[in-house]
């Protein structure tokens, strides 16, 4: 089996807040850090971290060094990224004193994929692979419709839910990790219960990951539905926990895990993660979860 990133990447401007500005309003930030990111970068570094082999596809810029250094860093396979001339995807985050953030993201070079490009990379992958899917990148309905033809199974963070996920052929993900925004913003429901039912009356041939936050996480296919509950930890920065938790599930399924123990593993890997501040640099190892949690 091998495991797929299909992603973006982003330079990543932090911006630490008081409180989040609002409408109108100018406030001083209290702190300024520049971390490598994005959805598809953070969760092939997860998944690296805990020593699987993972390749990222994706498009970088001209000024994308500090994200390949990163990646070099931490032993992700780069062999199909693909360098352009124009700026690289960047993020503006604002994180509070709770942890909590709002992000800005410019696409660049995550807009710049092309079906030939695709194709090229998909070529190379076949069925029972992983292909680890967010909504950063254009061209999803082209990726989606060709992994599935090709027997791959899709794991998908649709994030950001904004109207280019209309259309997608979201029946054939085979994973979707959520939470409650994005459950809300799919299936028009705001309690977990329910966000769940309905993504299983929409896609009823997928499986469902609701992340909870301080609620901990939840899964549910047909057969079956578990629960996880967090962890109680010192937030200080959730910027990539999501995609940190996405990235060990995935690799503990890999692994043959059942549901609850991706469910626990993840949940475990998340709950560090929001402890320390950037995006891919603050996920922890797999050796670090099991010294910070033995059991």
């Amino acid at each position: 089996m091998k495991i797929l990133v299909f992603g973006s990447t982003n330079i990543d401007h932090n911006y630490k807040m008081q409180h989040i500005a609002r409408p109108k309003e100018t406030v001083t930030s209290l702190g300024y850090e520049v971390h490598a990111g994005g959805k598809g970068l953070n969760q092939a570094i997860a998944f690296a971290k805990t020593g699987q082999h993972v390749y990222l596809a994706a498009v970088v810029g001209h000024d994308a060094r500090m994200l390949l250094n990163v990646m070099e860093k931490y032993d992700v396979d780069t062999r199909y990224l693909k360098k352009i001339d124009a700026p690289n995807g960047h993020a503006i985050i604002q994180i509070d004193e709770n942890g909590e953030n709002s992000i800005f993201l410019y696409p660049g070079t995550n807009s710049a994929i092309t079906a030939e490009y695709v194709n090229k990379v998909l070529n190379d992958f076949g069925e029972g692979d992983f292909i680890i899917l967010q909504n950063e990148i254009n061209l999803q309905d082209y990726i989606i419709n060709k992994a599935s033809e090709k027997g791959m199974v899709i794991l998908m963070n649709p994030s950001p839910c904004d109207d280019s996920l209309k259309g997608l052929p979201l029946e054939k993900v085979g994973y979707f990790f959520i939470n409650e925004v994005e459950g809300n913003i799919l299936t028009g429901e705001t309690e977990p219960e329910k966000i769940l039912e309905k993504m299983g009356e929409i896609y009823p041939d997928s499986r469902v990951i609701l992340t909870l936050g301080g609620d901990g996480a939840c899964y549910k296919d047909k057969q079956q539905f578990c629960v996880q509950p967090a962890y109680k930890v010192k937030a200080v920065d959730t910027v990539g926990a999501g995609d940190t938790f996405m990235g060990y599930f995935s690799y503990a399924l890999s692994q043959g895990m059942t549901p609850q123990q991706c469910l626990l593993l993840a949940t475990k890997a998340a709950s560090i993660t929001v402890t320390r501040y950037g995006a891919a640099e603050s996920i922890p190892t797999l050796e670090e979860i099991r010294e910070i949690y033995p059991e």
